[in-house]
């Protein structure tokens, strides 16, 4: 994992927003929860800003900033351009001034660095002779050329970014100080910790709202009347453009936003499709002032921060002392993936335990977060994803589970909806009711079928019925009936237990009681007539054999 992003496991909830908009798909989940994918992430903030969890976070270095200042060594500020858009109607005299009552010794606009990033992209143009440049100032874009196009890395500008220019430049003028970055990404943070010696650190601009606002420190709403620099254009689309001359003869000169962008071209260079040309790449659309930690971010108006932007830059460059080339040299080298592409048969076996065994079967949603089910197979394939990331493998495997109960279970199921329209009925519950098919009865009023009353009853009074004995004449059946009614969905579910074999037993039971008791009837009268007649006879033996008889009686009956 980047070490600038960090991930709160117990906020992630598996919703898998951040992997449907990384561009490059470099999260893996595990567990439920989602793992940043180091060796592969651009960087480009989009997982932080889309997370409706916050469960990502960018490591905050206000900090070590603070142990910078309490050394005693001068901490100088490299702000960069896009703060006016951060900040509105402040200058760069109101941020210094904010920032020298932190503790900062001074504060300068990255865009001095500009400045000369700029001098040194019209020098390789005019006297390289490069086919293609790809401008690096964005380390997110340098970071996807290293990852995924190797092969185009000759054709990005081995140049250092405005921000790493300027801070060298600082460290000219001021040999022992500490140079700290304010702005508005995620990927500065990377690319300071990763070429040492040149940015100290790096914070976003909430972390600076964030201090000034723990120290009571506030900005004084004044923007600027002098100094005016049209590099103060970089943080726009187009920006480094704006400044750059444009007069090299044969090279057209483009400005591309957006990764998605940026991914088309880089792939028609890879092609062969074009030459002579220098491009202006940026991850974020709307360049700087979109980026992902732009306090404004979700609430942003592109057209209002180019104009805001427009209005604070001006048409002359910053006067700066131009480095040799040499010292401006950087070297970026290819960093590799560590997971294999798995083979066809792996693909395939994948795909099939996802239940798609044809290809009219990979539906390519996008829900998972993928682009296709077989980019998903492969991430499976490589345990950055899980098969339960499908949501028409888990609809149809819920489905196929629920209809399997349904179908099988021994009671007869009805659903109706809150008109008493029949939405669902079983098997069982069509051979209750001597139903053919369920399509006869489907849509149609449960009156038809079966008598509303326990169903109307359940939704007046909201109780429900369980166990209650109904006989259904017209099908000549007894039924035990519950029905039940779900407020969350809004319907109502009639669950009838056949019990007519029992009710038939029952009653042949209590008929071959009554019969038993009749026959004893008929015994004990004739008896008794006959103990009548021989009276004198038996004596006390007849008052024993009335007791007995009666005995045997009240035992029948009680069967």
């Amino acid at each position: 994992m980047p070490n600038c992003l960090t991930l709160k496991k117990s906020n992630c909830k598996n919703c898998y927003k951040c992997i449907r908009h990384c561009p490059v798909k470099a999260i893996r989940f595990s567990g439920n929860q989602a793992h940043i994918i180091g060796n592969e992430c651009i960087l480009c903030g989009q997982c932080f800003v889309v997370c409706p969890q916050n469960a990502k976070q960018i490591v905050d270095e206000t900090e070590k900033v603070k142990v910078f200042i309490q050394s005693g060594d001068p901490v100088v500020v490299s702000l960069a351009p896009s703060f006016v858009a951060n900040y509105e109607g402040i200058g760069i005299n109101s941020m210094r001034d904010a920032l020298q009552k932190l503790g900062f010794y001074d504060v300068e606009e990255t865009a001095i660095g500009a400045t000369i990033v700029k001098n040194e992209y019209e020098r390789m143009l005019a006297e390289d002779g490069r086919d293609i440049i790809i401008t690096s100032c964005c380390h997110s874009i340098n970071l996807l050329i290293q990852k995924y196009f190797p092969q185009e890395l000759e054709y990005l500008a081995d140049v250092v970014s405005p921000m790493q220019a300027h801070c060298m430049d600082i460290k000219k003028r001021f040999p022992k100080a500490k140079t700290v970055f304010i702005g508005p990404c995620v990927a500065k943070k990377d690319e300071a910790e990763h070429y040492e010696g040149i940015v100290d650190a790096v914070l976003t601009f909430e972390e600076l709202t964030e201090w000034m606002k723990d120290e009571n420190v506030e900005l004084k709403k004044e923007l600027d009347s002098n100094n005016e620099s049209r590099a103060r254009f970089f943080p726009t689309t187009g920006g480094v453009l704006k400044t750059m001359a444009q007069n090299v003869p044969g090279y057209t000169y483009m400005a591309l936003d957006g990764i998605e962008n940026c991914v088309a071209a880089l792939r028609d260079i890879e092609s062969g499709k074009i030459h002579k040309c220098f491009i202006e790449m940026s991850a974020c659309v709307g360049s700087c002032v979109g980026g992902p930690v732009m306090e404004k971010y979700h609430r942003s108006s592109p057209v209002q921060d180019y104009i805001t932007i427009s209005n604070f830059a001006g048409e002359k460059d910053f006067d700066v002392v131009q480095p040799e080339a040499v010292e401006l040299k950087k070297h970026f080298e290819f960093i590799e993936h560590r997971l294999q592409m798995p083979t066809e048969t792996e693909i395939f076996n994948v795909l099939r335990q996802m239940g798609k065994f044809k290809p009219s079967d990979e539906l390519n949603c996008g829900s998972c977060g993928y682009n296709s089910c077989r980019e998903k197979a492969i991430a499976i394939c490589q345990g950055k994803a899980e098969i339960s990331m499908c949501l028409p493998f888990l609809k149809d495997k819920a489905e196929s589970f629920s209809d399997t109960v349904v179908k099988n279970t021994p009671n007869g199921l009805i659903v109706l909806n809150e008109k008493l329209e029949v939405q669902q009925i079983n098997d069982a519950a069509r051979k209750i009711m001597n139903i053919r098919s369920s399509s006869d009865i489907l849509g149609d009023q449960v009156i038809r079928i079966l008598d509303p009353s326990s169903f109307m009853k359940v939704l007046r009074t909201g109780r429900d019925i369980r166990g209650q004995r109904v006989y259904l004449a017209e099908y000549k059946r007894y039924v035990e009936q519950s029905v039940v009614y779900d407020k969350d969905s809004r319907l109502l579910v009639g669950i009838m237990r056949d019990i007519t074999d029992e009710e038939n037993q029952r009653e042949k039971k209590e008929n071959i009681s009554r019969q038993t008791m009749e026959v004893a009837d008929k015994v004990v009268d004739k008896q008794m007539r006959i103990v009548q007649e021989i009276a004198s006879l038996l004596g006390e033996t007849a008052a024993e054999t009335k007791i007995a008889l009666a005995k045997l009686k009240e035992s029948i009956q009680d069967e």
